[in-house]
């Protein structure tokens, strides 16, 4: 006679918490546009999650914190505002990155060769001291003001590339022309930091606003390191995402 399997007993859990959870569920399936027409009533989803209507309100008032939705009487719960997905997997310039969702474009608030910081320098494989070519873009995906970047090149490489469109270009296709050689890899390390006052102001965010910071090395084919770049992101509107593979152990 087949045993009988227990049903394992619901755990006791704070509401904050259990609003989180559905929090969680409903962000990422805002991001796949799965709530283009509005989302399903509290009803709807409280029997889609097993929890309470006051547990789904809870959520909805985390993503409405968040900017991800709007609500009031009468008109129902909405998405406010779609995030743009950005490639870990792919070594892609902005305007690659975002083809096909409008004209990427670059304000050009510095461009000049000036004296590498130490750490700046042995990054590149440079003395202290060294000329490097810093160049700093505010990037827009049309009226948006999606990215701060802050690029140090080789000067042998930068020195060329500020004879071109940087208004209109993307450096790292640049790069490639002016050195006649492909890009091979990048490293590169992610974190969140508020946005400080200035960088606030400039991106259009409040003071503190979410930003996503990444650091970005990149070497040429051979493996010459040429570019580095310290990107500020707004985290209100850019979801990174990647694939990953297990490695053997």
């Amino acid at each position: 006679m087949p045993q009988a399997h227990a049903v394992p007993l619901p755990i006791r859990r704070p509401r904050a918490d259990r609003a989180r959870q559905v929090a969680d569920v409903l962000r990422h399936q805002i991001h796949a546009g799965a709530y283009d027409d509005g989302l399903p009533a509290e009803q709807d989803l409280a029997a889609e999650f097993f929890a309470s209507r006051n547990t789904i309100r809870e959520a909805l008032a985390v993503l409405k914190t968040e900017g991800l939705i709007d609500r009031g009487p009468k008109v129902g719960t909405h998405v406010a505002q779609h995030k743009f997905d950005h490639g870990l997997d792919a070594l892609l310039g902005l305007k690659e990155t975002f083809k096909g969702h409008g004209e990427v474009r670059n304000e050009v608030r510095a461009a000049a060769p000036v004296a590498a910081p130490p750490s700046v320098a042995r990054r590149l494989r440079l003395q202290p001291g060294d000329q490097v070519v810093f160049i700093e873009r505010l990037r827009y995906l049309g009226d948006l003001p999606l990215s701060l970047d802050l690029t140090y090149l080789v000067p042998d490489i930068g020195t060329e590339v500020l004879g071109h469109a940087l208004e209109s270009e993307d450096v790292f296709p640049l790069i490639e022309q002016v050195s006649g050689q492909p890009l091979g890899s990048a490293s590169l390390a992610l974190e969140a930091i508020p946005a400080d006052p200035h960088t606030a102001a400039t991106l259009q965010l409040p003071d503190g606003a979410a930003l996503l910071m990444l650091e970005r090395l990149t070497s040429l084919d051979d493996g010459r390191p040429v570019d580095l770049e310290y990107i500020r992101m707004r985290g209100d509107r850019i979801t990174m995402r990647g694939s990953l593979t297990r490695s053997s152990t």
